[in-house]
């Protein structure tokens, strides 16, 4: 039998990352439902003393205030604000207590396109291409209306079909809830996957050894590759 969401993320995070890829993530606020087909996602794994050690992840030293969620049980978002600029957001993998994350890294806006719209333009002065909407970690949480006020919040397991699109509008349409989060997995895995090093981690986190960066081949909406920059101390 084909696992729902919740056991899916039991998973390890680089295991089930590419299943995701197509799924159809929504967020709906008072102000406006916004969904994104996910196009490119990164995995993270756990602390340093566990099964999946992963030095490029924010569980790399251990449960803390800032990243409790991704400790959580399968099934919820880690949202957290970054380098003080944006916010960005994961889906909570492994068994509770463990620790492990899918950095949700670009997405096709398919539902809510107005409100991303809107949504970005709360931070610049003019509107980004359709492909670019929701390109990248900042511009993901920016399109949703997500912040760290969601950090912990339940992701609805709204089923696999054929056409996920078409099952979120449907459930939007008929839930009546104010603010949810949910996701709609395709019925099958995605037929052209890139694979590579995660884009912009520093240290070894960001090597080869951790090719888990995962993005559908020819999306115009995923975002460039790109390798940690190292800053350099000045001297006199």
């Amino acid at each position: 039998m084909t696992p729902g969401l919740h056991e899916l993320l039991l998973g390890p995070a680089p295991e089930v990352a590419p299943g995701l890829l197509g799924s159809v993530f929504v967020c709906v606020r008072p102000d406006g439902a916004v969904a994104l087909r996910i196009t490119e996602l990164e995995a993270y794994g756990g602390p340093h003393d566990s099964d999946l050690p992963d030095p490029g992840a924010h569980t790399y030293r251990g449960r803390t205030a800032r990243n409790a969620s991704m400790f959580e049980a399968p099934g919820r978002i880690y949202v957290y604000f970054t380098y003080g600029l944006h916010h960005a957001v994961n889906f909570v993998c492994r068994d509770e207590g463990v620790g492990g994350g899918i950095l949700v890294r670009s997405g096709e806006v398919v539902l809510g396109h107005d409100a991303a719209v809107d949504r970005r333009l709360a931070t610049r002065s003019t509107a980004p291409a359709d492909a670019a909407l929701a390109r990248g970690p900042g511009n993901v949480a920016r399109a949703l209306g997500l912040s760290r006020e969601d950090d912990g919040a339940a992701l609805a397991d709204l089923g696999r079909h054929g056409d996920p699109v078409a099952a979120v509008r449907a459930a939007v349409d008929r839930a009546p809830e104010p603010s949810w989060t949910g996701l709609a997995l395709p019925a099958d895995p995605a037929g052209d996957v890139v694979v590579t090093p995660r884009t912009g981690v520093s240290g070894p986190g960001g090597s080869e050894e951790f090719p888990w960066r995962y993005a559908l081949a020819g999306e115009p909406s995923v975002s460039p590759y790109r390798k940690a920059t190292v800053k350099r101390r000045r001297t006199r």
